[in-house]
Parts: C-alpha cells; structure tokens; sequence
C-alpha cells in the first residue's frame, strides 16, 4: 500500500482547544513600574490622557459639548471628573476589563483616531503604579438613555461591574476614583497633584483645574502676541530660566507647520561638549510627553534646548520617547534648517549677536559647516582660528597669506609656530575638533586658495641654509653632536633662522613618532612580540634637531673641544627643545634630560674649583 493511501486511512486528531493567556495583573503593574515607566507619576499623565481623549471623542459629535476636566485630591485619594464622551455598561465589560483595548476604535470613531493620546484600558492600568483600587463612574454621552455604569478593581486583578441609578451621574462623563496603596499616598496629595499636571498638561486644549488652580496656561509662550521683539525675547527667557533654570542667549522659532511643530529653541549660555545629549521637551498635542527627548534635533545642534508641541510624531510604548522613524527622521531635518535659516539670518544682520554666539558655541557652528558648504561659506569671516597671526577668521587667514598652512596636531603646531611665524610663514593650528577639516575644505568655498600641510620638511625648507664653507668647519662638532642623538632615532642639521632665542628646534612628523614608538615597544618587548614589531619597521624620516647658527649659545657650544662637554649640551638642547614643543617625553627622553642636567652642574662646579 503506497503512502498516500495510509496516510488517507489514519483516523484525523482532534483540533487543540484554545486557550486564553492569562495574566497577573500584580506582575504586570511591578513591570510597569520597575521597567516600562520612568516614575510613578506618568499614573496622572495616563488619567489625563484618558479624560483629554474622553472630551476629544464627545466633541467630535458634538463640537460644542463641554471640555472640562477636574481633579480634586483627598488625603489617600484622587477623584478625577471628565466631561466626555463616557461609556455603557457594554463599553466597560469590552473596554477596561481589556488591557490595551483602545475606547477609540469603537462607535465609528475610527477617523477620529489622530486626535487622541492614548489607551484608555492601558492608562488605567498605569494608576495600579500608585493604587491599590480604582472605582471608575461613568454615563455615556452617545447612548444618552443608558444608565450610568460603575466600575470597581483592584490590584489582584480582580474587578466588579454594576449599574448605577440615573442621579448618580446625572450629566454624560467619567469619574475616576483612586485609593492609595501602601507607601504611594504622597502621589496623591493636593499639592504633587497640582505640580504634575501642571507639568503635564500645561499646553492641553481644554480647561482643567485641580481643585481651584488652573492647570492648562495657553496660549503657549511661543504663541503669545507681544508689543515689540525686544518684548519678546524678554518674555521667552523668563520662560526658559523658569523651564530649564538658564537665561539663553537668544530664542529661535520652531514652526513647521508640514509636521504640526510649534515651539523654541533655546540657545544655551555657556559651552557643552558636543557628546553631551541635551534633553529636549516635547508636547504630545498638548501633553507632555517627555523632558529628556534625545534625538529631535541634529547631532551638531547640541547648543540649543528645545521645547514644542506637535501631534504628527509617535511616542514609544512608554509614551515617555519619541519613535525613531521616517516622521522623526524629517523633522529633525526640518528643525535643523530652521537652526541654520537662524545662523544665517544673524550673520546678514546681525554681527554683534553672532559674535556673542560664536564666543560660546563656535564648535557647533564648525561641526555644521563640515557638511554645509553654504554654511561654511557664510561663516567664514566669523569663526574664530588659532593661527600664528593671532586669532583669526578662515577668511582674513586667506587674505593675508598665499598659501594655508596648517597643523593636523596642536603639538605639531607648537612645535612649529614660533619658527614659522619669524619666516613669515602663516600657519593654522588644525589640531582642535573639526579645525583640519574646515581648512581643507576651503577651497571648495574660497576658489584659487591654496591649502597645504604643514611638515617637518617643510618647515626646514623655509629655514636659511647655512654657507657650506661655516658648515665644514663645524664637521666635528656636528659628527659628535649626530653621534650623541642617533640612538634617539633624532637627526642634527644645522641652519640660520629668527628668533635669536631659540638656540634649538625639535622637528618630527606623525609619521617618524610612529617610527619612535615601534621602536621602544620593541625594546620592550618578549622575542617573539619584538620580532613581529621589528618586521613593522618602516622607512620614516627620522626626527631632527635644527641647530640655529644664528643663536650665540650654538656658535659658542661649536667652538668647544671637549667631546663629552659637546655631547652634554647637545643632550641639553635636544632636551630644552622638546620641552618648548611641549611634547610628552618618552623614558628615555627623561633620563637624557635627567642626565644632561647633572652633567652640566659637575661640569660647572669642576670648573668653579679649579679657578
């Protein structure tokens, strides 16, 4: 019999039964409390949301239904009135005995869907955080002939439904009831209450009040008609010293109406490190949703702190983030052109402000321009160089030399600055964040400039040779002095440059301080490790020390006949030299220095005894 034929024979098993999961409602609440909730009081946050959405439903039937929302504080207790749109006894047994059922689904309220916050099954979950029981009240407004409907739970998951007579909710709305549970009462008393939904819902459409206090404060700062501009930044900076506790530098507007953004930034005071995250607040329709949003703007705006009200971005889970996605993706985008149209706007008229600004946050300016050409071109006569001619704009640099020099390291600029200077060779110190960049971008915004790395050849090449016949009669010492440097991995030549002062310069690439550090891990290094690094051996030009034959220390070091008192005040300029470049000294280097200064003190005393 073939396989078809015995598998048809089988007797057919019977289909499984399903199953429903079942959940532990106290587990549920510890996670939302330990894992998914920040603090305890998102739990005013969710009644809000509920109570918001409530009155957002009713009015979208009736537009002019009222829009209050009340919440009155008991010792160990909280009462919060809406006036929405309220639900049946068959509401309550689909909605809230339903974890994460959203009340917005239902009764053709489907294209309303955008205008809402959250879910009202899972918003009332989130007061367990901080209850041990909830008694929900509630008439509907769109079954009007309905009886009003009670709902009670408690944290153990268990919960009871029954109808209520007519006069004890004789208007449509909600009335939610919460009973502290052990240790959580100080969540409901009267004045946290009135401080978190301040907090919270400071920007919500409607009227709401705990007790007598007004709650909501529109229209919103940034919204708000003022009688000059002046007035107006004055306005703002109270509201950011009162918000986030610094007076700014100045205000941007934040409006993109594509993406339903209205808001501020603020410019902070004084410098951050760009790897700083500051948080930003943001408003959910009104709510606010978090004070420590992360990556609303781009990475290079990190000298502003925002906060602004939108209703096209999409909170986590939590509704404590924002969701990375293509909407957030375009808004940072949107909000970081309207950072930069603000840049610019300052650098066309108003030059004072610009440089107040770019005394504190030029790094962020320069990280901008490393992309933004247009912004780098704008920025050019304002952001501030380290140069060899002082502190300079990239294009008063290029005005005053023909060709940029520049340093990718600040010790490489060190070493050479003072020398290039007394050449009359413009050097730029490329060394701090972004700098090298922006110099080796600008031709691309400055035609015809010429743009060069600095070097050690380079910079010895701009040196004056010394007359061939001076440099034979100096053989010897410079042999002796070579002999003395060469287990340093460090070259001498001799030339003639300015300033007089400086008898000695240390000259080296990043190329040869590779070199020197192969060479001492190999020294230290086991066999087998030092016959690996000994095979990395390169061809890099060594360091050297150009001796100034301008210098009257040097000529007088020259005429010395002792080779070991020569080979002493070699070590000691080489020593000096790399102390000026402010160069971190290897051991050795240590030690030679070490050694050079006891050598010159038995030399002197020696000689102060003979006379």
């Amino acid at each position: 019999m073939d396989s078809q034929t015995s598998q048809s024979s089988q007797p057919s098993l019977p289909s499984p039964s399903p199953h429903t999961f079942q959940v532990d409602l106290r587990g549920l609440v510890d996670l939302l409390s330990h894992h998914l909730y920040s603090s305890p009081k998102v739990y005013l946050r969710e009644l809000l949301q509920n109570a918001v959405d409530a009155i957002t439903a009713r009015r979208a039937a009736d537009p002019d239904a009222p829009a209050l929302v009340r919440l009155f504080a008991e010792p160990g207790a909280l009462r919060v009135e809406d006036s929405g749109v309220g639900l049946t006894e068959a509401d309550v047994h689909d909605l809230l005995a339903t974890i994460g059922r959203s009340s917005k689904r239902a009764e053709g309220l489907q294209e309303a869907r955008s205008d809402f916050l959250g879910q009202f099954g899972i918003g009332l979950l989130a007061c367990f955080v901080v209850a041990e029981r909830i008694r929900v009240v509630s008439r509907s407004a769109r079954t009007p002939d309905a009886a009003p409907v009670e709902w009670t739970a408690a944290d153990d998951g268990s919960y009871t439904v029954r109808t209520l007579p007519d006069d004890a909710r004789p208007e449509p709305g909600t009335t939610v009831h919460l009973v502290a549970r052990a240790g959580a009462a100080e969540w409901l008393a009267e004045d946290r209450v009135l401080a978190l939904a301040r907090d919270f819902g400071s920007l919500l459409p409607y009227d709401v009040r705990v007790g007598e206090e007004a709650v909501t404060d529109l229209p919103a700062p940034w919204d708000r008609p003022y009688p000059s501009p002046a007035a107006r930044r004055v306005a703002l900076g109270r509201h950011c010293h009162d918000l986030f506790g610094f007076t700014p530098l100045d205000a941007i507007e934040l409006d993109v109406p594509l993406a339903g953004i209205r808001g501020v930034a603020y410019v902070l005071p004084s410098a951050v490190s760009p790897a700083q995250r500051a948080g930003h607040r943001v408003h959910l329709k009104g709510m606010l949703l978090t004070e420590r949003a992360e990556r609303l703007l781009p990475d290079w705006a990190f000298f502003v702190r925002c906060v602004l009200d939108t209703d096209s971005l999409r909170p986590t889970a939590s509704r404590e983030a924002l969701y990375e996605d293509e909407t957030l993706a375009a808004v940072r985008e949107a909000l970081g052109e309207r950072i930069r149209s603000w840049l610019t706007g300052l650098a066309a008229g108003d030059p004072e402000r610009l440089a107040a600004f770019l005394a504190v946050h030029h790094l962020g300016v320069k990280s901008l321009a490393r992309h933004d050409r247009e912004m780098l071109r704008t920025m050019l006569p304002w952001l501030p160089f380290e140069t060899t001619d002082g502190r300079l704009s990239l294009e008063e640099f290029a005005r005053r030399h023909p060709v940029v020099h520049f340093t990718r390291t600040v010790e490489e600029y060190r070493q050479v600055a003072p020398i290039a200077s007394a050449q009359g060779v413009g050097v730029i110190n490329g060394g701090y964040t972004y700098d090298s960049e922006l110099v080796e971008a600008l031709p691309s915004v400055r035609p015809g400039t010429v743009v060069a790395e600095l070097d050690a050849d380079t910079v010895t090449a701009h040196l004056d040779a010394v007359d061939p016949a001076v440099e034979l009669a100096l053989a010897g010492f410079l042999a002796a002095a070579r002999a003395k440097l060469d287990p340093l991995g460090c070259d001498v030549v001799l030339r003639a440059f300015h300033p007089l002062s400086v008898p000695a310069l240390h000259l080296d690439d990043r190329a040869a301080r590779h070199e020197q550090a192969r060479a001492q891990a190999e020294e230290e290094a086991d066999d087998l490790w030092a016959g690996i690094l000994g095979s990395l051996r390169g061809e890099a030009p060594r360091a050297r020390l150009v001796l100034n034959h301008l210098s009257p220390l040097i000529r007088r070091i020259g005429s010395l006949g002792e080779p070991e008192l020569i080979g002493t005040a070699v070590e000691s300029l080489y020593g000096q030299a790399l102390l000026m470049a402010q160069r971190p000294l290897r051991p050795a280097d240590s030690a030679l220095l070490n050694r050079a200064f006891i050598g010159l003190l038995e030399w002197a005393t020696n000689g102060e005894g003979d006379r």
